[in-house]
């Protein structure tokens, strides 16, 4: 039996990748819930579409998911500097 998503749960598109987005809203009266997705905002995804829940992690079956939610997918790390260097902490120093 897979874990039952909760509100804070990451999504990602396959195990072992980067976060795209979290859980906001589970609709119990409906087989739904809604996702916030990095760069795009709030989609409402079938439960159908999650292929596993696991780790506090909601991982989603890409195949089962519409067009335009697959785009915003592909672009949730756009607005990422790939130049950034996190600052060295105290400790490091």
């Amino acid at each position: 039996m897979r874990e039952q998503i909760s509100v804070g749960f990451m999504v990602f598109v396959a195990d072992g990748e980067e976060g795209i987005g979290s859980v906001r809203e589970i609709r119990h009266g409906l087989p739904e819930m809604v996702v916030y997705i990095e760069n795009a905002g709030d989609f409402v995804i079938p439960l159908s579409a999650v292929k596993d829940v696991h780790s506090e992690k909601v991982v989603l079956d890409l195949d089962r998911l519409d067009i335009r939610l697959r785009d915003a997918i592909r672009h949730a790390r756009d607005s990422e500097d790939p130049n950034f260097e996190a600052p060295a902490s105290e400790e490091e120093e």
